[in-house]
């Protein structure tokens, strides 16, 4: 018997600020498998998610937004509060969000008009969007900001949570996200929990290591020579002993962990790489996710199954979210 019979069938609902990756978010969706609708009439919502009584299970994913006809955020929070209620169902809602400087700019450059500003300024459209939206994204199982996001880290994003699982595998009770990226970048707004890799030792400073990254063996033994390496990589891991499980206990479906170094390049990588290999060892579905790497387009991710087995994908050509919608 199927997976589609077995488990509870995936429906997310897309939403967020204009501009903000969206229509990016369904194609992404729509590629592996879903079947994406963008700004239904709200009235819609539920019976195109239901469907007809004994009809087969779908992968669904609907956009909606300040554009959809009727568009009242309290109206989309109770829909999805009964779904929920409904046992071949498993919903769950996605916010797109970007620094206002980001959404402004990316306006100026496609010089499109903001939906809910089209005769006036832009900021006042992004501002009453916000507001408009603002129970959408407390509500939010996901929040992703797309401020400094790729696209095709975007798509991996996507790709690593709502890929379908094997026709006779459940789907994972906890999926472990690793980000390694570089502090004066900006922390990863979707991180539950961040460490500062920097006291290490740095292999920046040697010039035959400095051109290379963390997934370097050569990289990886210089900085695990640390004296200090051992003990902070010891910690961390009964650290994550404990904390994870109580995640799973609490209904966590995603844990994020970032782990930080000046440039994102070297120590930050080794120990995500190390840590990876550790809870895919131990039994966790692990991703792991080089944002700095990602930006410059070396190959930067790496999926762990609790085979243990890595699955490496080269790099997609980076550009920005999708244009805004009129």
């Amino acid at each position: 018997m199927s997976a589609s019979v077995l488990y509870p069938q995936p429906v997310v609902v897309v939403t967020g600020l204009s501009g903000a990756g969206k229509a990016s978010i369904l194609r992404a969706l729509e590629d592996l498998g879903f079947e994406a609708v963008d700004n239904p009439p709200l009235e819609l919502l539920e019976e195109l998610v239901c469907g007809s009584e004994g009809a087969a299970p779908r992968r669904i994913a609907v956009g909606v937004d300040a554009r959809s006809r009727g568009f009242d955020a309290d109206a989309v929070l109770r829909t999805l509060d009964r779904l929920r209620h409904n046992p071949r169902l498993r919903p769950e809602l996605i916010f797109a969000w970007a620094d206002e400087a980001v959404l402004l700019s990316r306006y100026t450059e496609t010089r499109r008009r903001h939906p809910l500003a089209p005769q006036g300024r832009v900021s006042d459209g992004i501002a009453a969007e916000q507001v408009l939206t603002g129970p959408l994204h407390a509500a939010a199982d996901l929040v992703i900001d797309t401020s400094e996001l790729p696209l095709a880290a975007l798509r991996q994003l996507i790709e690593r949570r709502y890929g379908a699982p094997a026709a006779d595998e459940a789907p994972a009770g906890l999926s472990v996200s690793l980000i390694s990226f570089a502090f004066p970048s900006g922390l990863p707004r979707d991180a539950d929990m961040v460490f500062d890799a920097r006291f290490l030792r740095n292999p920046h400073y040697v010039p035959a290591l400095r051109p290379r990254t963390g997934q370097d063996p050569e990289v990886a033994a210089y900085v695990e020579a640390d004296p200090d390496y051992p003990a902070f990589f010891a910690r961390l891991t009964e650290l994550l002993r404990l904390v994870l499980p109580r995640f799973v206990e609490e209904g966590k479906k995603y844990a994020t962990i970032a782990i930080g170094c000046t440039g994102g390049r070297h120590r930050s990588v080794t120990l995500v790489e190390r840590l990876a290999s550790h809870l895919s060892d131990t039994g966790w579905r692990v991703s792991t996710t080089h944002r700095e790497l990602l930006r410059e387009g070396t190959l930067a991710r790496t999926d762990l199954r609790h085979d243990g087995e890595s699955h490496m994908h080269a790099p997609q050509d980076i550009e920005g979210p999708e244009a805004p919608h009129p």
